[in-house]
């Protein structure tokens, strides 16, 4: 395509989801209870890590990380989200366009090796007892944290400035609530196979990475565990572990689901219901999981609620 001729994009549109009044506001009120309870859910648990005793773990200091990030990842898409489910402009600047995608993909990409971080103590704690609180000391775990916060940070820079520095000429208009990589890549009004290759090599890279030192960390600890005589031990220690295998079973059989499978089966019904599921549901199921199934957080809600009735 003659890219001369065109005028660039200044401004991106997003398709609604739906036509029908009725069924934006439904949407929007749906959208909304679910990013308060993402919010009220994620902040009980940062709350609670921060000042009950039993909650000082290295475990818990990486689920308040993860909590941390789950507010900014949400708070990138859904308040826009929110806004184009009652506005008849429902248009974003390049500029904010190119910025929540950054977000998004930072954070996203922090998740996933947060997620092997969780991973990673839990082998220490089942397969190194005796080590635990040496190797998993707070400076280590500071360490792990920082950096997986900077490889979101950093690792995203990459397809951000290639999609961004693409021609986008005309059309305007992302099929999708929110901007994101394959309904922006189809935009550019160039040949973009090489950018295209570039993009998904990092991203498949950086998020199958975390994955695999999760599998490996996992069996180990499987391995650990059907060595162990005594049932009780095991069923603690699977216990331990099963919050953490939930939530990354959601996360990544998601994001494989949305950004791995064929082309050919694509279809912006199916794009929208994926990106919905993993951007507005797990979320929300995230401190439901580690709260509902794990004694030690339903305990301090038990505290909390106790105290609420108190006052």
């Amino acid at each position: 395509m003659d890219v001369g001729n065109h005028s660039r994009v200044s401004r991106f549109i997003f398709e609604p989801l739906s036509d029908i009044r009725t069924i934006k506001i439904i949407l929007f009120l749906l959208v909304l209870a679910l990013y308060l309870l993402t919010i009220m859910g994620n902040i009980f648990i940062i709350f609670s890590s921060l000042t009950n005793p039993a909650l000082q773990s290295p475990m818990y200091f990486f689920l308040r990380n993860l909590s941390f990030l789950e507010i900014g990842y949400t708070s990138t898409i859904i308040p826009k989200m929110l806004f184009n489910f009652l506005s008849e402009d429902t248009s974003i600047s390049f500029i904010g366009c190119a910025t929540q995608m950054y977000f998004f993909g930072s954070l996203g990409i922090a998740e996933c090796c947060l997620l092997a971080a969780m991973a990673y103590d839990r082998y220490i704690a089942i397969c190194r007892p005796l080590h635990y609180s040496a190797i998993m000391n707070r400076t280590i775990c500071l360490q792990i944290s920082t950096v997986c916060w900077l490889c979101g940070v950093l690792v995203v820079l990459v397809p951000a400035t290639i999609i961004f520095t693409l021609p986008f000429c005309g059309p305007n208009r992302i099929k999708h609530f929110f901007c994101d990589l394959p309904p922006l890549l189809r935009l550019a009004c160039a040949d973009i196979y090489k950018s295209e290759v570039i993009i998904y090599t990092v991203t498949v890279v950086f998020m199958m990475l975390p994955f695999l030192l999760i599998l490996v960390s996992y069996v180990h600890i499987l391995h650990a565990v059907l060595k162990m005589s005594s049932t009780t031990h095991r069923s603690k220690a699977f216990s331990t572990c099963s919050s953490h295998i939930t939530v990354v079973a959601l996360f990544y059989g998601s994001a494989v689901l949305t950004y791995l499978r064929p082309t050919s089966v694509n279809s912006r019904q199916t794009d929208e219901v994926l990106s919905f599921f993993y951007t507005v549901v797990c979320p929300v199921l995230n401190p439901l999981i580690y709260s509902l199934r794990n004694k030690e957080m339903k305990d301090s809600l038990k505290k909390l609620m106790l105290k609420k009735n108190i006052l």
